[in-house]
């Protein structure tokens, strides 16, 4: 590969605007068999390599550069952070998505299954190359033979894949699925040597890099991006516990900027994630999910902001995390365009496309008649609070995780003491490796048990039901997920922190009211934030700011002390502030 110049990622996406721009190159140089996947475009992997070379300065690259060995060259690709798959599998793909019955995440779950046979298949080297290679559907009756004697023992190594797609016979409905596609498309030779054995040995487990928050810090510092460690810790945990997380606070305080930076670190490349901004005229839910086409019966229109294509491609790769940051998203009216979402996101239900016949998105793409809720999709709403936005009603707030950004005095003159230039290249792709334990830590949430964190929350419950914002089952759940999250994180947080965190994020941002309505709730909430509520005088608190307080949970208190400050001055005060 002398001919090979060093080739970044950022290369790889110049060659691929390049082919975009010269639609002869595509006919000229065309892939038969694997394509290189970018932002639901298919481009032929090694013309890829070839143009990122010239963009580099050097010259024509042939397969022969590459020792006539495609996975060579793939491997480059893939390490790059982009996607190198068989046409088989798209084909195989757009086939399940007409056989299968439409929103029931059949399609998305065979699919996932036929790539952990193949990675275990490799692994173990029953066949060397891709399971969409073959066509001998001898081998494939052979592993369903194979599959379902494994899929019935819980110490296989099919369990250590998630073991639902063993447990709900994924594996071997998968293959008899992929036969019928092979014998309908009228493919049966014998391409592959050697299927006929059979798996006699387990295959090992290919470890995936650990998830840790230090390690997106650490890349956060490099990228000269100053968060709280704390802030950190907060947004990542209620990431994990509940994919939907709202960051509210002041216009410019780095909301955006930390959910942007998050999703650039840990996806391969940008068709994993969005940045949706929500338009003031939002009234429906089309400007995420489209609409099918009044004027002809068989297409349908979809968003130009990619919020449909995401979803629909999250169902396709649940190994992967998707981000959807939805920009300003109380600039409309959320229950408005949200409401699907709202209601799909707490059960096993699935959002109506359209009805009648089959329709066509305007690449020629089949769009499902329903669509579920993928688990790995991952919702992230910044909130400004000013005379041109909406308030969130409950039934958003219950759903969520809602951390407020304020900036301290410190932490501004720390900025000013040392203004660095933001460098985002120092954050990007740098935790794909990690991507897959993310998603694990998700599936393996647990909530706390300690009976000391229930009785603190039956204590806030009383006194937030005296003003009608207690919380229900699902908040107090939420809560105690989140407790027990943020100690896995980070063993180092005390119980009170984690406490605090809870509160402030799930119990607290429902509380709203007038000076007469809210003032009494607001003092006693404020004494169950300190330590020693006897000694406690509110009123020497507001007379002398630098009154020393031994507080238990201070961030809770902090809230509830400019709380009680808006009502007294106002007449009216709201966990949002602008």
């Amino acid at each position: 590969m002398s001919n090979l110049k060093p080739i970044s990622h950022q290369d790889i996406i110049d060659a691929i605007q390049r082919i975009d721009n010269n639609s002869q190159l595509k006919k000229q140089r065309g892939s038969s068999t694997y394509d290189l996947v970018y932002n639901g475009r298919s481009y032929p992997p090694i013309l890829v390599l070839s143009e990122a070379n010239k963009v580099c300065g050097g010259g024509e690259l042939l397969l022969s550069d590459f020792g006539n060995s495609t996975e060579k060259a793939f491997k480059i690709l893939r390490e790059l952070g982009f996607i190198v798959i068989m046409k088989r599998k798209l084909a195989f793909k757009e086939y399940l998505l007409t056989t299968t019955p439409e929103g029931s995440g059949t399609s998305s779950s065979y699919l996932q299954a036929m790539d952990n046979l193949d990675e275990l298949f490799n692994e173990s080297g029953r066949i060397n190359g891709s399971i969409y290679n073959i066509e001998d559907i001898n081998f494939f009756e052979q592993v369903v033979e194979d599959v379902k004697l494994y899929q019935k023992d819980n110490e296989s190594i099919l369990y250590k894949k998630p073991k639902s797609y063993a447990e709900r016979g994924f594996y071997s409905a998968s293959v008899r699925k992929y036969i019928e596609f092979l014998l309908e498309s009228g493919l049966n030779s014998s391409l592959q040597k050697d299927t006929s054995k059979k798996v006699t040995k387990l295959i090992r487990h290919k470890d995936q890099g650990y998830f840790t928050i230090k390690a997106f810090s650490e890349s956060l510092n490099n990228a000269n991006l100053s968060f709280s460690e704390i802030l950190i810790t907060r947004f990542v945990t209620s990431l994990i516990t509940k994919p939907f997380v709202l960051l509210n606070g002041l216009s410019g305080s780095g909301k955006t900027k930390l959910a942007q930076s998050f999703v650039q670190w840990i996806c391969q490349d940008n068709s994993q994630y969005k940045i949706i901004p929500v338009g003031a005229d939002w009234t429906n839910r089309e400007p995420l999910l489209g609409y099918p086409n009044g004027l002809d019966p068989e297409n349908y229109i979809t968003p130009d902001n990619g919020a449909l294509q995401l979803m629909l491609d999250a169902q396709s790769n649940p190994e992967l995390p998707y981000f959807m940051i939805l920009d300003e998203m109380n600039l409309s009216h959320v229950e408005r365009y949200f409401a699907d979402f709202l209601s799909v996101m707490e059960s096993n239900d699935s959002i109506k496309l359209y009805t009648g016949n089959k329709r066509k998105d305007s690449r020629g793409y089949f769009i499902p008649e329903r669509i579920s809720w993928p688990e790995n999709l991952f919702i992230i709403g910044t909130v400004n609070i000013d005379e041109t936005t909406y308030m969130f009603s409950p039934k958003v707030l219950d759903r969520a995780n809602v951390i407020e950004f304020r900036i301290e005095e410190k932490e501004l003159r720390s900025y000013f003491e040392n203004i660095k230039s933001i460098d985002l290249t120092q954050l990007e792709y740098k935790g794909i490796s990690t991507s897959k334990g993310f998603l694990s830590m998700c599936k393996l949430v647990t909530k706390s048990t300690d009976k000391v964190v229930q009785e603190e929350l039956v204590k806030f419950f009383i006194e937030l039901s005296k003003v009608g914002s207690e919380f229900g089952y699902r908040t107090a759940n939420e809560a105690l997920t989140l407790i027990q999250q943020l100690g896995k994180l980070d063993s180092t947080m005390e119980l009170n922190q984690r406490i605090d965190i809870a509160i402030m994020q799930k119990l607290l941002p429902k509380l709203h009211g007038s000076r007469s309505k809210i003032v009494k709730v607001l003092d006693a909430l404020i004494l169950l934030c300190v330590k020693d509520a006897n000694s406690f005088d509110i009123n020497k608190v507001l007379t002398d700011d630098k009154l020393r307080v031994d507080l238990k949970y201070p961030i809770s208190y902090a809230k509830l002390l400019r709380m009680y400050n808006n009502v007294i001055a106002n007449g009216f005060t709201s966990y949002a502030e602008a």
